[in-house]
């Protein structure tokens, strides 16, 4: 992920490199992935998820193009409040991943619909500490689960689509107990909405909403549910 501060001066050099040399599809392309067998029971009041896929623009980009989800915040998670900066997690040494926090409506979206999502559309899940063209361990997959019960359905799922031999390669995502999120910068917020023609998002991250579409339409909305709408309707 490119920084914000050096964006302007890397547009015009990076549009014209793409222009040249881009491939005539998106860097990641979606898996059709089977739904998960084990989920989380039905339950009552809102619900959080956290999961990191890589930068964190195109994964907060997806979700809240997903219907059921309420909210979805980029940040950090796997360190310590005092790391939780943009540019100290960039070093690679915090221990934290570019996160997304995702409140749902159970009654709307299910854990093990999201985590479909997730596999399916959002990142590729078999890349160890990378994902695409962004590398370093604050870019791993992971699934920062919130109870017992995410636990078992994310590893049960893991366990599912290795077994079907779904990807060409094992997947790498780790699942760990969510110790705490914290949300990143105001710029990170709804940055593929605000900046849709942003080289770095076209190539990488509108392409995965256009995935969410096609391969999950009845789970896709067009009207983005916005951090910065939600913040105004509080």
């Amino acid at each position: 992920m490119r920084r914000p501060a050096v964006l302007s001066l890397l547009a015009a050099t990076a549009a014209l490199t793409l222009a040249f040399a881009m491939p005539s599809r998106a860097a990641e392309d979606a898996v059709v992935i089977p739904a998960p067998a084990m989920d989380a029971a039905p339950a009552s009041g809102i619900q959080t998820a956290v999961v990191a896929g890589g930068c964190f623009w195109g994964v907060q980009g997806v979700f809240q193009h997903t219907a059921g989800v309420v909210n979805a915040v980029s940040g950090y998670a796997g360190g310590t409040k005092a790391t939780a900066d943009y540019q100290t997690v960039s070093s690679g040494r915090t221990g934290h991943a570019e996160s997304v926090e995702i409140k749902y409506d159970p009654k709307k979206i299910s854990y093990g619909k999201i985590l479909q999502i997730y596999f399916s559309v959002v990142h590729d899940p078999t890349q160890l500490n990378r994902q695409g063209p962004d590398v370093g361990s604050q870019y791993r997959s992971a699934i920062f689960t919130t109870s017992d019960e995410q636990k078992k359905v994310a590893e049960a799922y893991i366990a599912q689509l290795n077994a079907a031999r779904v990807f060409n390669k094992p997947i790498v995502t780790k699942v760990g107990a969510l110790e705490a999120f914290y949300p990143a910068e105001a710029y990170h917020q709804d940055y593929l909405t605000l900046h849709p023609n942003q080289p770095y998002i076209a190539y990488n991250d509108l392409p995965k909403v256009e995935n969410l579409k096609k391969l999950f339409a009845d789970n896709y909305i067009e009207k983005p549910t916005l951090v910065n709408a939600s913040k105004a309707t509080n």
